[in-house]
């Protein structure tokens, strides 16, 4: 297995270099240039339609197992960030086992979290997956909490009568309207 991993890896690379680019156009060309020289026979076609799906089924299997080995090593990389930040939330680290569905609603929940976030219009604000909600509902205990305190505040005021709402004291304009002076 590990002969066809290098095996893979070199071909891919190989096939993505500008050499293999100017290769492949040189073939095109050259298989261009002998058409009337061959009548544009059947054969011609055949000759450049075989060679392409060949290379190209083959390719697609190397180009997958490459693919996979660098996928894996991504995740393996974000993993490691993951799992050394302290701020992250470790449930993520083998998210990629997950079917559709369950990604779909993790999708779900980090579009509340950037909603969230922009409620806040505090760009350095970030959450995790496991702090972020009651970081939310502690915000709203607590802007709560001082709505009460200045309700209750208020009402001590009016409750007592002193005309501190007005700046004068009670009485001091007959009726204790608002009208302009």
């Amino acid at each position: 297995m590990h002969a066809f991993e290098w095996f893979a890896g070199h071909a891919t690379r190989g096939a993505g270099s500008p050499i293999a680019f100017a290769l492949a156009v040189g073939v095109v060309l050259l298989w261009a240039v002998t058409g009337p020289m061959f009548d544009y026979s059947e054969t011609w076609q055949l000759v450049i339609n075989t060679a392409t799906t060949i290379i190209t089924f083959v390719m697609v299997f190397l180009i997958q197992q490459t693919q996979n080995k660098d996928s894996l090593a991504v995740h393996l990389k974000l993993n490691e960030l993951l799992a050394s930040h302290r701020h992250a939330s470790s449930r993520l680290v083998s998210i990629e086992d997950l079917d559709e569905e369950d990604l779909k609603k993790l999708a779900a929940f980090y579009r509340q979290l950037s909603e969230l976030a922009e409620r806040e219009s505090d760009i350095e604000e970030t959450h995790g997956l496991d702090d972020a909600l009651q970081t939310h509902v502690a915000k709203k205990e607590a802007r709560h909490d001082l709505e009460e305190e200045v309700a209750a505040g208020l009402g001590s005021k009016e409750r007592r009568g002193d005309g501190s709402r007005d700046g004068g004291t009670a009485g001091s304009r007959g009726s204790g309207s608002d009208e302009a002076v």
